[in-house]
């Protein structure tokens, strides 16, 4: 699927919003993935150095079934800005893709670029890094987040493309 939208245009129709139902994520992150361009919901997980609830994420249904057809999901992952450990790597991002994600924003690092170069899914992270995380199965899921200062909260919207990345409370056309 390749969406219709652009963050510009999102941004001129909502710049005077003071609501706090749209927002702009800092231009602070790299993409990783094949897709420059994805939009869905957002499923939320807060890990650090830890990336058992990732994994468990990308391992499941990436989509939703709607009247207009199906929508993959955004999963935006709080790493606590760490540059120490790769909460995403290329068995993990092949799941992403595999399990139908339309993107994943990863407050944190990746690993593995090559082959997240290749995979049909949008990957947007902070830096890359070698080094894999502890697996110590801890984290939240499903709670809202604060990525770089802006706050994300499950059912939101997430749009990206090369402009960068943009948030609602609800879809946007």
């Amino acid at each position: 699927m390749n969406p219709s939208f652009a963050t510009c245009d999102l941004c001129d129709a909502h710049k005077n919003d003071s609501s706090g139902n749209f927002r702009v994520l800092p231009p602070v992150f790299r993409d990783y993935g094949a897709a420059r361009k994805f939009a869905g919901p957002v499923v939320t997980v807060k890990c650090f150095e830890d990336n058992s609830l990732v994994k468990a994420a990308v391992d499941s249904v990436g989509f939703e079934e709607t009247p207009s057809g199906r929508v993959g999901k955004v999963l935006v992952v709080d790493g606590g800005a760490s540059l120490r450990r790769a909460l995403l790597g290329g068995n993990l991002g092949a799941a992403a893709a595999r399990n139908g994600w339309a993107g994943l924003v990863i407050d944190g690092c990746v690993r593995d670029v090559a082959e997240l170069a290749l995979l049909d899914v949008g990957i947007r992270a902070l830096a890359s890094m070698p080094l894999p995380t502890e697996k110590r199965n801890e984290g939240q899921k499903d709670v809202p987040v604060q990525i770089q200062g802006v706050w994300v909260r499950p059912g939101d919207w997430l749009y990206a493309d090369e402009d960068g990345i943009v948030l609602s409370a609800q879809g946007l056309n």
